[in-house]
């Protein structure tokens, strides 16, 4: 008389064994704040939809790429367009953008300033050493009037592409990711939203110059060309361009972080 009770247990069993193992797992790296705590925001979603997400947490802006080139990651979801633009050139990858998620509002911050009018003759000002941040943080303080660049429409200019810098400032080129450590080292320092965020400063409240929500450096998510199609990533598109992921970003991130889509 038990029989079948038994017999539909373990078919019930055997069923969700079988939907375990044909889930599809879609592997995206992403630096800690916010691109995880989005992707880790949308987990969910994805699993509705048959895809287990695997979150590959990273603190640096070359490995997420050059994984994804060489096929041992499907994604990832880090960068903007210029910075995406000048990899594939310097390393020879042919990486592509799939869809743009958020801009992260690029900070200058100061321990020692209460205003950019402060900044003394021959203060040292940090900037990431990556072509398109280091540009993106000079184009930033062009805008400001605190220096002029000779061209303000190029998008890779250094610190040798400045025309006038009135305060004689200084400049020193340091990884992105070091640049809240040394805060106490300079007088100003620009910093990606991410690594800002990590370090516990509020884009909105603590920064003396910020970018504004029009910024043309939407982060995006990557991939290889011959992935650029697959089902799998059209899913993840599809969950982070959802209404349900704009009132997250909108709400944990209180402009820290601004939805481009």
């Amino acid at each position: 008389m038990f029989k079948p009770l038994l017999l539909r247990t373990t078919l019930a069993a055997a069923l969700l064994a079988g939907a375990a193992a044909h889930a599809d797992t879609l592997t995206v790296a992403a630096t800690p704040v916010p691109h995880a705590e989005i992707l880790e925001h949308v987990k969910p979603a994805l699993a509705r939809e048959g895809v287990e997400l695997d979150i590959k947490v990273f603190t640096d802006y070359v490995q997420p790429n050059l994984q994804v080139a060489q096929k041992q990651l499907d994604a990832n979801f880090f960068q903007h367009q210029p910075y995406l633009d000048e990899f594939n050139k310097s390393r020879g990858t042919d990486l592509v953008s799939v869809a743009a998620v958020h801009v992260e509002p690029f900070g200058a911050y100061s321990r020692k300033l209460k205003d950019l009018e402060d900044l003394d003759e021959g203060a040292t000002i940090a900037i990431p050493n990556d072509p398109s941040n280091g540009a993106r943080a000079l184009l930033l303080l062009h805008k400001a009037g605190v220096i002029q660049l000779k061209d303000p429409s190029n998008i890779l200019a250094t610190s040798r592409d400045i025309g006038e810098n009135p305060k004689k400032l200084r400049f020193r080129e340091l990884e992105a990711a070091t640049l809240p450590r040394v805060l106490d080292q300079v007088d100003l320092a620009l910093i990606n939203t991410n690594y800002a965020l990590e370090a516990g400063l509020n884009p909105r409240a603590d920064a003396l110059l910020i970018e504004g929500a029009d910024s043309p450096y939407a982060n995006i998510v990557v991939t290889r060309q011959d992935n650029a199609e697959s089902e799998n990533l059209r899913k993840l598109v599809q969950a982070l361009h959802s209404d349900d992921v704009r009132k997250f970003i909108d709400e944990k991130y209180q402009g820290a972080v601004v939805p481009a889509f």
